[in-house]
């Protein structure tokens, strides 16, 4: 469904309404995991050459990435960043452009990311072409956000480190959202998204004959134990207002029923959204498990600290909001934090001010289609909604005269295991 706002970038949007469902739904037929999105990089590739002045670059930190650049010289300079992989679920959508790559789909729509990053690019080269703009757009196409690699790491802080965003002095991003309909969209200033840790704690004990249980030390029992101090961490020792979360996904131990095992394993994550909350919770962890040591058991436990919380810029948010009441005058605004899942653009958002908001897609058959489950999909009249306003507020930023462009190299904290 098009918008009959008069505003020229939103006919501008609407014209290409088309050519993006198009792009989204072939994005959607052929989804590609984590580090292997060579078809869809390849792809993205090939539609920015095409476009008059646009610069492209690709392998940047990730083989799979894509850099387009459109710029008249001197200026502020602003990145906007999509993501591009898939998840390993098997789709149980039934229409036709479903997944044709088997127990692989675009469950989190960053096939619509996709899309809409390549109509803004379309969108913001006409202006380059017709306006006497000063500065530079970056469109960084980011392969690997749902998954980490065998150091831990996923594809922001390579694509960061590697020089994607050096001199970039603001970045903006979007993420579909299925729990609000089409035009509304929810922001937020500050820490919007978590902390993201994984934890491996291990129990031991003797083990020993499960007739004689009073011959050895077990572990299984003391794990009840630090089950009751582990879920007493947040509700206890975390400040109130504090956000947090220790959730347990994995316990393996034992062989046999009638063998006491001598050690278990726990697996679990933990969330937060300032860096006093995640010190805390990975502190009252330790303590929660130092209990089996009076009971005769000892403990060993590793955290591997993944991606940092998204902290949204305040002033790029009001860009965001400027953009959209211009365009959209109509536009339901939600404020309020998006939650505590994890978002690979807090490595962006740590360094150089940046925000993400959550543009609503919900569909309007009736059915909640949430975020990685087998039926998740969107309505795409969203997508020219997410090109305006990224096209719109990218415009803004540049056009801001009391903008002193700043090149910082930027680092990022990354943390390996």
């Amino acid at each position: 469904m098009a918008d009959h706002s008069n505003h020229p970038i939103v006919i501008q949007a609407n014209g290409l309404s088309d050519q993006l469902i198009e792009w989204r739904r072939r994005f959607h037929q052929y989804p590609e995991l984590s580090f292997q999105e060579f078809g869809t990089s390849h792809f993205v590739a090939e539609v920015l050459k095409k476009i008059k002045g646009l610069r492209v670059v690709t392998g940047i930190g990730v083989e799979t990435s894509v850099v387009g650049t459109l710029t008249s010289g001197e200026g502020p300079v602003i990145a906007i960043r999509a993501d591009m992989d898939a998840l390993p679920i098997k789709e149980e959508n039934t229409f036709d452009y479903k997944s044709k790559n088997e127990g692989v789909m675009h469950a989190c729509g960053h096939d619509a990311h996709t899309a809409i990053l390549l109509g803004a690019a379309h969108l913001l080269a006409q202006r380059f072409e017709r306006e006497e703009l000063k500065g530079t757009i970056k469109f960084i196409f980011q392969p690997a956000e749902e998954s980490t690699d065998e150091k831990g790491l996923s594809g922001s802080p390579y694509m960061v480190q590697a020089g994607a965003y050096d001199g970039v002095d603001a970045a903006i991003a979007l993420h579909m959202c299925p729990w609000l309909p089409v035009g509304a969209a929810q922001v937020n200033d500050g820490y919007s998204m978590a902390n993201v840790d994984v934890f491996t704690a291990k129990i031991f004990g003797t083990g020993g004959h499960g007739a004689y249980p009073e011959l050895g030390t077990d572990p299984i029992w003391m794990l009840g134990i630090v089950m009751q101090a582990l879920h007493g961490i947040v509700a206890r020792k975390l400040p109130a207002l504090e956000a947090g979360v220790i959730s347990i996904g994995q316990i393996h131990a034992g062989t046999a029923s009638n063998i006491i095992p001598n050690e278990v394993v726990i697996n679990g994550t933990i969330r937060s959204y300032t860096h006093e909350a995640r010190d805390l919770l990975s502190s009252e962890l330790m303590k929660a498990l130092s209990i089996v040591e009076p009971l005769g058991g000892s403990y060993s436990l590793d955290v591997e600290k993944g991606e940092p919380a998204l902290n949204n810029d305040a002033h790029i948010n009001s860009l965001f909001l400027k953009s959209i009441e211009d365009l959209y005058p109509d536009f339901e605004i939600v404020k309020r934090p998006f939650g505590m899942g994890g978002e690979d653009f807090g490595y962006v958002t740590q360094k150089i001010p940046s925000a993400l908001f959550f543009l609503g897609s919900g569909t309007q058959d009736g059915i909640q289609r949430d975020l990685h489950t087998t039926i998740y999909d969107l309505d795409e009249s969203s997508l020219v909604k997410g090109a305006a306003i990224l096209t719109q507020t990218a415009l803004s930023f540049l056009k801001e005269e009391s903008h002193s462009p700043i090149n910082i190299k930027t680092e990022v904290q990354i943390h390996v295991t």
